[in-house]
């Protein structure tokens, strides 16, 4: 399976809205880091394909997931590595509050599995949204 063909199964799964879904194009051994703030849920180091599906509960009990807008402005492939730019919108549940945030993420795909995913975002951005 191609990179392309792997990072499309993988943007398809995440509008699914399952995680357990998610989780089946990661590979069980993952090289997966978002770093910031230690008061956010997500943010940190997995390395387990098996961490994928408590990270996306983790995020969407924190957010309302009804009103995401992920806009994947490009995605630029070579070989195995896929770098994603673009942006999210997101609504924090326990506060109402809105942000927009630029986001970069670096995939690398091994075979049929996604073997790393390092998300950059503004985690300065989003906890300042968290505090009402």
């Amino acid at each position: 399976m191609s990179t392309q063909e792997v990072i499309g199964r993988f943007f398809e799964h995440l509008a699914s809205g399952d995680p357990e879904r998610v989780a089946t194009v990661f590979a069980d051994d993952i090289d997966w880091y978002v770093p910031g703030s230690d008061e956010l849920p997500w943010t940190g180091r997995r390395t387990k394909g098996t961490e994928v599906v408590q990270y996306l509960r983790d995020l969407w009990a924190h957010i309302v997931v009804e009103d995401n807008v992920d806009d994947v402005e490009q995605v630029v492939f070579d070989g195995p590595d896929a770098v994603v730019l673009g942006s999210f919108f997101r609504r924090v549940r326990s506060t109402g509050r809105t942000f927009t945030m630029p986001v970069a993420m670096h995939l690398r795909v091994d075979g049929d599995k996604i073997v790393r995913m390092h998300l950059f975002e503004d985690t300065l951005l989003a906890q300042q949204a968290f505090k009402g």
